[in-house]
C-alpha cells in the first residue's frame, strides 16, 4: 500500500496512525508537542490552520475542537508564561481572536473533508489546509478594526504564514504516517481481532 492511501474501510477520516479508540488522546499529543514547539520557536505564527486539518483528519468534529482548543491553550499559557506577552486588554482580546479563528478553521476543515472524496489523500489535506487558512486569516483580518495590527496581513507575510503552516501539516501527516507504519500500540493486532 502506498503511503497516505488509506484501505478502504477506513470510514471517513483520513489519518489513521491508531486505533480509533485511541485517536483523541494521540491527537492531543501530537497537537500539544506541535503548539509547544511551534509557540517556541515561532510565537504568534502558530501554525493553527495545519493543527486544524490535522485534528478535523483525525476526529469527529467536537473532539477535534476540544483537541484544538486544548493546543490553544498550550500556545497562549507559553506565550503569557514563558514568552512574556503583555497582560493587557490588547494581547488577551487578541489571543481570543486567535482561539476563534483556530475553532473555525477546525469547523471549516471538518466541513471540507466530509465534502471531497476519500482518495488523493495529501491533494485534499492540501484543498483542506487553503480552506481552513483562509478561515482562520479571515477571522483575524476581522479583527483588525477593533484591535490594530493591519500591518500583519501583507501579502508577504500571509504567504509566509501559509506556508509555515503547509510545511507543519507535512510534518505533522509524516509523524502520524510514521507511527501509523511502526504500529506501537498493536493496532493491526487489534485491528483484525
Amino acid at each position: 500500500m502506498a503511503p497516505f492511501i488509506l484501505p478502504p474501510h477506513a470510514g471517513r477520516f483520513r489519518l489513521h496512525p491508531v486505533a480509533p479508540r485511541l485517536a483523541p488522546m494521540f491527537c492531543f499529543a501530537l497537537l500539544t508537542v506541535s503548539c509547544a514547539l511551534a509557540s517556541l520557536a515561532l510565537a504568534c505564527a502558530t501554525p493553527f490552520a495545519a493543527f486544524a486539518v490535522i485534528a478535523a483528519a483525525l476526529l469527529p468534529l467536537r473532539p477535534a475542537l476540544l483537541v484544538v482548543t486544548g493546543a490553544w491553550l498550550i500556545n497562549q499559557t507559553i506565550g503569557f508564561g514563558v514568552l512574556h506577552y503583555p497582560i493587557d486588554a490588547s494581547t488577551v482580546a487578541w489571543g481570543f481572536v486567535i482561539g476563534a479563528a483556530a475553532l473555525l478553521a477546525t469547523t471549516v476543515a471538518s466541513a471540507v473533508l466530509r465534502m471531497l472524496p476519500q482518495g488523493r489523500t495529501p491533494l485534499m489535506l492540501a484543498i483542506t489546509l487553503v480552506a481552513a487558512y483562509a478561515a482562520y486569516e479571515l477571522v483575524l483580518l476581522a479583527a483588525t478594526p477593533a484591535l490594530g495590527g493591519e500591518g500583519a496581513f501583507t501579502a508577504a507575510i500571509v504567504t509566509r504564514i501559509g506556508l509555515t503552516s503547509g510545511v507543519w501539516l507535512a510534518g505533522l501527516v509524516a509523524v502520524c504516517e510514521i507511527v501509523r507504519l511502526v504500529d506501537p500500540f498493536g493496532r493491526k493486532g487489534a485491528m483484525s481481532a
